[in-house]
């Protein structure tokens, strides 16, 4: 298959621009596509067909649920069974934006989409081009990250197509991507919200809206014999193909730390990179270090993670150190991708 590429200015573009991905969804083939967090792979999410394109495309167990994304408001009542009070607070305060929501679903979403699930997952992006196109192809777009299964989501569309080329019709280059992590996920079926996945919508952002929320136990360890409420719950995900170490402690005793295990590794003629940030790239004994933001600048670190992960792929990397970056606004969300890169490898020093 030949994957065409369309390049579209997401500050200055026309519908028309459009027309011929729009006509793509609607023949029941995948697009990928801009949004606010990282590129989709999009197909309609109402043609089980069209779902099961996407998990062949991608490698992604079929047991893993899509995101079906939304233009308009009156667009989740024909998706939701019931959309609780608190749910169109949510909605009132972040939509669009990255944060997806978790109903109980009507029977015209097939369990395709929901990975079996007799829930759905909704969202509606902010991204112009994104929304754009869901109005022009006139279906509702079921979307998880345009990448391999496992591999780091995809933050531009060169990394869609380092994955996905010769395997879907068509990529929207609408350039980088601003936030650089995927949507917060928050279910709304229980009596209680609960955050599925952390992102740029923090608990604290929520929790001024709504009150009090739940942390789901499953976000601190990875569970494979769990049903997956959410996309990222239950697989290793964003992983490079190099073995990842997270070390966290006193910014001095991380330093020495990864620096004795770069030794330990070199010597052994292992390559091995460090990511660092600004403010540290220097105090490694290490000739692949890269910096992936500054602790001083918020949302560096999240917008640069996924690239930095590719690239380390790129360098031949057998053995990755990096730091740890809890203390950043996102370092909940930052963490979560982290960890599910490095399969939980992490040191305390």
């Amino acid at each position: 298959m030949n994957t065409a590429i369309c390049r579209i200015d997401p500050e200055n573009f026309s519908d028309e621009e459009l027309n011929t991905a729009g006509d793509i969804l609607q023949k029941g083939e995948l697009v990928a596509f801009p949004t606010e967090t990282v590129y989709g792979l999009g197909g309609n999410a109402l043609d089980p067909r069209a779902s099961a394109k996407i998990y062949q495309a991608k490698g992604r167990p079929s047991d893993n649920p899509l995101i079906v994304h939304i233009s308009e408001m009156e667009d989740l009542c024909r998706l939701a069974a019931f959309v609780p009070e608190k749910a169109k607070r949510l909605a009132d305060a972040f939509w669009p934006g990255p944060l997806t929501m978790i109903f109980r679903k009507k029977d015209i979403v097939p369990e395709a989409t929901t990975g079996g699930l007799s829930t759905v997952a909704v969202r509606m992006p902010s991204h112009p081009i994104a929304r754009a196109l869901i109005r022009r192809s006139g279906i509702y777009i079921a979307a998880p990250s345009a990448n391999s299964s496992g591999r780091p989501s995809p933050t531009k569309a060169e990394h869609v197509l380092e994955d996905l080329q010769g395997k879907i019709p068509m990529v929207i280059d609408g350039g980088g991507v601003g936030i650089g992590l995927e949507s917060t996920i928050v279910d709304m079926t229980e009596g209680s919200p609960s955050i599925l996945r952390p992102g740029y919508i923090t608990k604290e952002m929520i929790e001024r809206e709504i009150g009090e929320v739940q942390i789901d136990p499953a976000l601190l360890a990875m569970k494979e014999n769990v049903v997956a409420r959410a996309p990222g719950m239950k697989y290793r995900h964003y992983a490079p193909k190099g073995q990842m170490t997270i070390v966290e402690g006193d910014t001095e005793r991380v330093i020495a730390a990864i620096n004795d295990m770069v030794r330990e590794k070199q010597a052994l003629g292992c390559c091995v990179a460090v990511i660092a940030t600004e403010e540290t790239r220097e105090c490694y004994q290490c000739s692949l270090v890269r910096s992936v933001g500054s602790r001083k600048t918020e949302g560096s670190i999240a917008a640069g993670l996924y690239d930095i992960l590719r690239e380390m792929d790129h360098l031949g990397a057998e053995f990755i150190f990096a730091e740890s970056f809890r203390e950043d606004r996102l370092g909940q969300a930052i963490m979560n991708r982290m960890l599910k890169a490095a399969a939980y490898r992490l040191i305390q020093v």
